[in-house]
């Protein structure tokens, strides 16, 4: 092994290439061979077909998806872990664990108003009318008068008749449902007010996703009408008395929650691991049918480059299927073991927008870093929300850094549009930071259609797909191969970052000093910068599987960090 440490000439033109726009000449080779395989169109297909059935833990959808995706696994060369011999590298198990509740499916529902010939809502045209937890109506349907009862309060159902009829209403309606089971009502059609990301003046027909409370006793239905649904329904009320031909057709089945984790089982360090994570739950295409897609063919690829000799990672590559942030935790917590072996950790959730229709861009949602804490310049809050963190919960790292460089190599050549934003937890990145890990999000925001049934194929770009797969895969394919010129080239790179980020900070504090801000605040937020630096260079090492020598350009690195941040006036 080769532990020379290069020298300040070296490290040098290697800055000079970089600033040039030119990668690390270690990663190029793996860089290269991700880029020309990964198949958008492959994963786009995949996408299509898991995003077809509404899923959640154990349900019909969710169980497709995952045979789907071992299927693809198998075509790949992965084998069932139980039948591997201790020299298979590709491997993979579905887990099966117990739920306490059954999984509940949809079918069908439609919502027509009796004497007229179409419908006015379907399920096909609307995947998420049906409230979570409903029951079926009998199977011929239920027809029966409209009451409106507005925000459903119990003044509304004492005024009005509901007692064999169907309501609609405005309120919440896990508490409408009960109530109006009270005075007697069928059933319960209820609207929505979309968030404002929605846009729902724009897109009428939209519908979030919710639920009901499951109840065994008094079991009962709800559906979700949209804005056009809605004006309909009061347009023919203005007429005169409306009667509704309802139709639900749901399951629920005793089904255990299933994992599917699929390995390539590192050379010399197996026990160590960078793992990606997809959670399977939520009926959208984007959310999260793609970072399902996506992920299936980033082991397709990795398995692929493995066996040609092109990639040989010393540590394991973990891909993990299952119940959003449920399973990626239990996979940290069941083995304490495994969980120490665990050093890297990236969620892709919403991967595959086409931004033209969707909205927002692409987004590397980093681990908390000092623009978590002063949020400023280009580092600003998506609109799912966030707030200003505690400076005590920095974590002085440089993966944000590298996995945004790898994403910036994929721009080069395809124009795709990298941003990122401070940490906002709720996604399957939260249960590696939680342990202590470090983990990155790879997601779009804004999404006007986010969480609505408008979150179909349609809005999904092969390109995207692509360009995520491409910059998560090298990420982790040159993370788990660990060699000494990896980490010394990623120290290199971080030099560069570093230097970028600590003048983009200076100029945003010279800014807030001009425009009358206090210089004690201003210089504490660039001393902070420089040694959440300062720190991530130290913890560079890791990358390297085995002893690496780094002292020299390390102390060379830190001096021209140190130089970086000037005294406030």
């Amino acid at each position: 092994m080769n532990t020379r440490p290069y020298s300040a000439g070296a490290l040098g033109l290697l800055l000079s290439a970089m600033a040039a726009g030119a990668q690390p000449a270690p990663f190029a080779p793996i860089t290269k061979a991700v880029h020309a395989q990964i198949d958008g169109a492959r994963a786009f297909r995949t996408v299509d077909y898991v995003q077809r059935r509404f899923r959640l833990p154990g349900n019909e959808g969710f169980d497709l998806a995952i045979d789907t995706v071992a299927s693809l696994l198998r075509a790949a060369g992965y084998v069932p872990q139980a039948e591997a011999k201790a020299s298979d590298r590709f491997v993979y198990r579905i887990e099966s664990r117990p739920m306490p509740n059954e999984a509940w499916t949809p079918h069908d529902a439609r919502i027509a108003i009796v004497g007229r010939n179409a419908p006015l809502q379907t399920l096909a045209g609307n995947l998420n009318m049906i409230a979570i937890n409903s029951v079926s109506t009998p199977d011929t349907g239920v027809t029966a008068e409209l009451v409106d009862v507005g925000a459903g309060s119990d003044s509304a159902f004492r005024a009005a008749n509901v007692s064999g009829r169907i309501v609609l209403s405005t309120g919440n309606a896990r508490l409408v449902l009960p109530r109006a089971q009270r005075y007697g009502a069928l059933g319960v059609l209820n609207t929505q007010t979309l968030p404002a990301y929605n846009q729902q003046g724009k897109h009428p027909r939209a519908i979030q996703f919710t639920g009901i409370a499951r109840d065994t006793i008094r079991p009962g239905w709800v559906l979700f009408v949209s804005s056009v649904t809605r004006d309909s329904l009061h347009a023919a009320l203005a007429q005169g008395p409306v009667r509704l031909q309802v139709n639900v057709r749901t399951s629920f089945s005793r089904t255990p929650e299933r994992t599917l984790v699929a390995e390539i089982r590192g050379a010399t360090a197996p026990q160590e691991r960078f793992v990606y994570s997809a959670h399977v739950q939520e009926p959208g295409a984007n959310d999260n049918a793609s970072g399902v897609g996506t992920l299936a063919e980033m082991a397709r690829v990795a398995a692929s480059l493995v066996r040609r000799g092109v990639a040989n990672p010393a540590r394991t590559l973990t891909f993990l299927w299952g119940d959003e942030i449920r399973s990626t935790d239990r996979f940290l917590k069941e083995d304490s073991v495994r969980r120490a072996g665990v050093k890297w950790g990236m969620s892709l959730d919403m991967v595959g927008e086409n931004t033209a229709l969707t909205g927002g861009t692409f987004l590397i949602e980093k681990m908390p870093d000092p623009s978590a804490v002063w949020v400023r310049g280009e580092d600003q809050h998506s609109e799912w929300g966030g707030k200003p963190i505690p400076e005590s919960e920095i974590k002085a790292y440089w993966f944000n850094d590298f996995v945004r460089n790898r994403c910036l190599d994929r721009a080069r050549t395809t124009k795709w549009v990298v941003k990122a934003n401070p940490f906002e937890g709720g996604s399957d990145h939260t249960p590696f930071l939680n342990a202590n890990i470090p983990a990155v999000l790879l997601w779009h925001f804004t999404d006007v259609f986010y969480h609505t049934d408008l979150d179909r194929i349609e809005n999904v770009s092969a390109a995207t797909l692509a360009n995520v797969g491409a910059c998560a895969l090298t990420t982790g394919l040159l993370l788990t191969q660990g060699t000494p010129a990896v980490a010394r080239a990623a120290l290199d790179e971080l030099v560069l970052t570093a230097e970028a980020a600590l003048r983009t900070q200076t100029a945003l504090s010279r800014d807030t000093l001009a425009r009358g801000g206090n210089a004690a605040q201003e210089q504490h937020v660039l001393d902070v910068w420089r040694d959440y630096y300062l720190g991530a260079l130290d913890k560079i090492g890791e990358i390297a599987v085995g002893p690496v020598s780094l002292t020299a350009p390390l102390e060379a690195a830190k001096l021209r960090i140190r130089k970086l941040v000037p005294q406030l006036k």
